[in-house]
């Protein structure tokens, strides 16, 4: 696990939650393994800080959130770099978000309850 964990460390990671508590315990969790990281409750906002920090080299993001929803984020952050890696995390398993995901370049789709080992795992095989 700890060479898993280093590896999640060389990213930096944009992290887009509306849900107040699993954004405290992912930004908790990151803080305490010391991964660079930038936290969001929206689209909107998760955009203005990946158009301001060029150093993002992850972006992990839920469908379901207001005023910008997961694809939408990352349909505008395809306009800029269609090479950044980024994984959609939610609840939501319907055929046309996953579709709609795959058509955007995602590859990786993480199912809530989200669970930190399957996303260290994930991400240490990227």
């Amino acid at each position: 696990m700890k060479e898993k964990i280093e590896k999640l460390k060389k990213y930096t990671i944009l992290f887009v939650e509306d849900e107040i508590d699993i954004s405290a315990i992912i930004s908790d969790t990151f803080k305490k393994l010391d991964v660079n990281f930038y936290l969001a409750s929206n689209g909107k906002e998760a955009l203005e800080i990946f158009k301001s920090h060029d150093d993002i080299s992850l972006v992990i993001t839920d469908i379901n959130m207001p005023i910008m929803n997961g694809l939408e984020l990352i349909k505008n952050i395809r306009i800029t770099n269609e090479e950044i890696i980024c994984i959609i995390m939610s609840a939501h398993t319907e055929t046309n978000y996953k579709d709609e995901a795959q058509r955007l370049g995602v590859e990786h789709y993480i199912e809530k309850p989200f669970d930190f080992i399957k996303f260290v795992n994930l991400i240490s095989e990227l």
